[in-house]
């Protein structure tokens, strides 16, 4: 907790939470220690608003208790989501002890599964709600790609949600629930909590079909903002949802907030009625094949560098990461080895094909066998022969590059995403004049789409198939698009508006 002293009339605010990605589809968990809890102090400093100097450090008195964040993976241990959501709770009832809390930034993504539990976020909630009391506002900001159950909805106060995929908004939406937040505590009591326009919408699509570089997600997101800006409006927001979790909860939700309950009623029905009509114009955000098509495109393609996303193993999307089926498919390609070109592969997580590659050390030849210790389903561990042409150590990891007569292939002790051009140029390779580069993601990231000179997406097995028919949903609600016929379906059915200070009726 912050230890500054504070002017009296700041609200006291705390911030806590628990943000993850997690498919059910993967057999990877994610324990308490992978989510590497900040306390006290580090919560509010992951933050620039929150610092010392901040937009927003004078605006409360902050007080950091619990946040659990990690990048995409498998659900929590039921054990490990109880020790987190204990930790939290006591800070909260000891901040409560010292003085009421007014507010509480509840931090969390919205597609965080836990073992044995639905609704991660909605049960978070509900007892952080139990602890701070009726009176407190709580405000989340949320990924698009996270779900809104109507538990969610109904116990927190303000929501919103990024607008961009990829994510180029993420500190600015992280940063507008807190300010939302502070505004609305500068209200009078009886005046603070808007009324919320709940609106889910039968559609389950993974994000790579709904990116906001392409229509119709491009021009649907663009209204957002116009609806934030109409009087009586104060946030927009529509959640697309996490397909690689088979809950009931996963799918789109449209949501409006506002103090004039009739607009946001009316608006966020608006926007749901024409997200529903424009669901058969969603399309991937490039070319796809299989892996066999996409690696023949790329080595008949006259430009370079071409990327190829390996994308049923995604480990920003919930994928294990260690899957070795694509992998293997290139070490074994006849076509790439005769072709002359060479291929990056970036990456493969295998704590002990990484230490022994470290161990012979660079220039040394190696045969490893790596992958597949988590999710052996798609293909076993594959032999990786080659020499070993870097040994990068960092804080948390360890990686390495293995070049055999092909492919590059890299080999780290965690697994990891590659984003970035440094992340390859610190490892000694050079994206920019490689001519295949193959990543485990979904839609390229900003960087790499800009260095791209052309790329597909490969419908490659694993926890987070792009081929969501191959998955195998049991429990989401149905009839959901695209998985079954909706042509009876009324989008608008199960709409809810929580009335807030409005005085309106529960439902309408």
């Amino acid at each position: 907790m912050t230890s500054a002293v504070v002017p009296p009339h700041l609200p006291r605010v705390a911030v806590c939470g628990i943000s993850l990605e997690a498919s059910t589809f993967s057999p990877a968990l994610t324990t308490a220690a992978m989510l590497a809890p900040r306390r006290g102090r580090e919560v509010l400093d992951a933050w620039e608003f929150w610092r010392p100097g901040g937009a927003l450090a004078d605006r409360a008195q902050w007080l950091g208790i619990v946040q659990a964040r990690n990048i995409a993976g498998g659900a929590i241990p039921a054990d490990d989501y109880a020790l987190l959501k204990a930790e939290i709770l006591a800070g909260l009832v000891a901040a409560v002890a010292e003085a009421p809390l007014d507010g509480v930034v509840l931090d969390i993504h919205g597609a965080a599964s836990v073992v044995g539990l639905d609704d991660m976020e909605g049960d978070l909630a509900v007892a952080v709600r139990d602890v701070v009391g009726p009176d407190c506002l709580i405000s989340s900001g949320m990924d698009l790609h996270g779900n809104v159950s109507r538990t969610l909805a109904a116990t927190l106060d303000l929501l919103t949600t990024y607008r961009t995929a990829p994510h180029v908004d993420w500190q600015e939406t992280k940063e507008r629930a807190a300010r939302n937040l502070v505004d609305r505590l500068a209200l009078p009591p009886g005046r603070r909590r808007p009324a919320k326009a709940w609106v889910p919408v039968p559609i389950l699509l993974p994000g790579e079909m709904t990116s906001t570089r392409q229509e119709p997600a491009r021009s649907l997101y663009a209204r957002v903002p116009e609806i934030e800006a109409r009087d009586g409006v104060l946030d927009a927001g529509i959640w697309i949802g996490y397909p690689w979790a088979d809950e009931p909860r996963n799918g789109a939700v449209v949501m409006v907030t506002g103090d004039d309950a009739d607009l946001v009623v009316s608006e966020a029905t608006a926007l749901a009625t024409e997200l529903w009509e424009r669901r058969e114009e969603f399309g991937f955000v490039a070319p796809t094949g299989s892996l066999d098509e996409v690696l023949a495109a790329a080595l008949a393609s006259p430009v370079a560098p071409y990327f190829v996303s390996d994308s049923g193993d995604n480990p920003t999307a919930g994928g294990a990461g260690d899957v070795t089926w694509t992998l293997t498919q290139l070490l074994a390609s006849e076509e790439l080895a005769a072709s002359g070109r060479r291929a990056i592969y970036a990456s493969v997580p295998d704590a002990a094909g990484a230490l022994a590659a470290a161990e012979a050390g660079v220039g040394t030849d190696v045969r490893l066998t790596v992958g597949a210790r988590v999710d052996a389903r798609p293909a076993p561990p594959v032999e990786v022969a080659g020499t070993v042409v870097a040994v990068v150590p960092t804080e948390d990891n360890l990686e390495v590059v293995v070049r055999t007569p092909a492919v590059d292939v890299v080999v780290t002790r965690r697994r990891r995403p590659y984003h970035l051009e440094r992340d390859f140029t610190r490892l000694g390779l050079d994206p920019r004049n490689a001519d295949i580069v193959v990543v485990k993601i979904g839609y390229l990231e900003p960087e790499l789409f800009a260095m791209a000179a052309d790329w597909m997406l490969a419908l490659t097995p694993g926890g987070v198939d792009q081929d969501l028919g191959r998955l195998g949903h049991q429990r989401v609600r149905r009839p959901m698009f695209p998985l079954d016929d909706v042509g009876g379906v009324d989008p608008l059915a199960d709409a809810v508006l929580f009335p807030g200070d409005t005085g309106l009726p529960a439902e309408g």
